[in-house]
């Protein structure tokens, strides 16, 4: 099949339709960690359980994430979309009207389903469709719709709790939603040929137990600690089965993930980039609407405000930086962006115990400039190094680490926190745990630096059109 690549209406609108299930995803996991002190008071559960309304929807998206380039091969986009929406509706339903935690929770896992259906078919829309020429921008557009969410998620979690109920945060989705479906089955197009691949399940299974090991063992590591018999032993398990996965993989003709697209260095460098700052974007979005909370005293609504002006700054720059990459490449928006990114973690971590609402806003504003720069660029410069026949298994990789990362960075944290709050009591214990936090986060930041040098030091590649320069 021969399509035409071209930016018109319907391609728009089809990247919205499929964007804004992400963005609703994301907007209940950011108004959600607003409300974990109120869900902890109503359903009588420990900050390490009411942390599984977010891990446990990460977990199922990183479950149902690989599958995506199977799925893109398999089935129509459009009859994707469609089951998508009907998932998430009904997981939205079962979460307002959840009369216990354990409803609140299964609610959410099937809401991840939905979007672990519709993030990656957003970005294999703009990697098949879009113009070669405006990639960046395009796939900035993408991070924009959903860094929308972080922006207002705090804010409707607040608002929420402090007038008329969590619940509603689901309620107000519904509109958004009908908007979308009826968005996508008028404009969303099939780009590709169809074919019928076998499913690879014993590698699929190898893929989805080793993320639960992992997320199991740093959630536990709050409770036992981090080398602690439980602990280590989910550790050892997570790399046997990413090992027994690796050889599945290599031995099957059609593989749940390509596991040849690591070879590419350029790629691989550039997942560790965006994965790393993704984990800090969901380990910074938990601790400061707790920390304002619980230690400076703050109300939800106003924890929830911080974030506000930043991740409205993220949004507004995500297709502005991808304009940039197109322009100039990565070196000047890697550059730029870590930059702001390290500078924000040593100003977080020396703040603590001393910080205003108005300085972690401030702070997170710089924060939220450095991440714009690196998250887009990061998945379209890594993509761009892959044979055109690999893209959709680069995109698989890139869309399962976002929610893998995510899922890590919220459970690390809120094990940190968790610890010391079981040591220290709540107030001091968020103020103790929030100090060790940003500091693990400032060594991440580094680390992260070190690594866009080293993908800089290499010849650029590119493929995604089917050359190479």
């Amino acid at each position: 099949m021969d399509f035409e690549r071209k930016l018109d209406s319907k391609l728009i609108l089809s990247i919205i339709a499929a964007g804004l299930l992400s963005f609703c995803g994301v907007l209940v996991e950011t108004a959600m960690n607003v409300t974990f002190p109120t869900l902890m008071e109503e359903f009588g559960v420990t900050t390490s359980a009411v942390q599984w309304i977010t891990t446990g929807y990460l977990l199922v998206l990183s479950a149902i994430v690989p599958t995506s380039s199977f799925l893109n091969k398999r089935f129509k986009m459009k009859s994707l979309f469609i089951v998508a929406v009907i998932l998430f509706v009904g997981g939205t339903i079962l979460s307002a009207i959840a009369p216990s935690f354990a409803v609140l929770l299964a609610g959410r896992l099937v809401q991840g389903v939905g979007t672990g259906l519709a993030l990656p078919l957003m970005f294999n829309i703009i990697l098949q469709q879009a113009p070669l020429d405006k990639m960046g921008m395009m796939m900035g557009v993408g991070m924009m719709i959903t860094a929308v969410a972080p922006a207002l998620g705090p804010t409707l979690g607040g608002i929420m709790v402090d007038t008329i109920g969590w619940r509603m945060i689901f309620i107000v989705l519904l509109p958004v939603l009908i908007f979308s479906f009826v968005a996508g089955i008028t404009s969303i197009r099939q780009s590709g040929e169809l074919s019928k691949p076998s499913f690879d399940v014993p590698g699929y299974l190898f893929l989805a137990a080793s993320f639960t090991t992992l997320i199991f063992g740093c959630s536990l590591a709050g409770v036992y600690g981090w080398i602690s018999a439980p602990v280590l032993g989910l550790f050892a398990a997570t790399v046997l089965l990413l090992i027994l996965f690796f050889v599945k993989s290599k031995r099957t003709d059609n593989p749940i993930i390509n596991v040849t697209v690591f070879k590419n260095k350029q790629l691989v460098f550039c997942v560790f980039i965006f994965s790393i700052t993704l984990f800090m974007v969901l380990g910074i979005g938990y601790i400061i609407p707790n920390y304002a909370q619980l230690a400076i005293g703050a109300t939800a609504l106003v924890g929830g405000l911080i974030n506000l002006p930043g991740s409205l700054v993220t949004m507004i720059m995500s297709p502005l930086s991808g304009k940039i990459y197109d322009k100039v490449g990565a070196k000047t928006p890697f550059f730029m962006g870590i930059i702001f990114v390290i500078a924000s973690q040593f100003v977080f971590f020396f703040l603590v115990g001393r910080a205003s609402v108005p300085m972690l806003v401030v702070t997170y504003l710089i924060f939220a400039f450095g991440q714009s720069q690196l998250v887009g660029n990061s998945m379209t410069h890594g993509i761009s190094g892959l044979d055109k026949s690999l893209v959709p298994d680069g995109n698989a990789v890139y869309n399962t680490m976002q929610q893998l990362s995510s899922a890590i960075g919220t459970a690390i944290i809120t094990s940190i926190v968790g610890g010391a709050q079981a040591s220290y009591g709540i107030a001091d214990g968020m103020i103790k745990g929030t100090s060790s936090a940003f500091l693990l986060l400032t060594v991440l930041a580094i680390i992260n630096l070190l690594v866009i040098i080293a993908v800089l030091q290499l010849k650029r590649q590119y493929h995604l059109g089917g050359k190479s320069e």
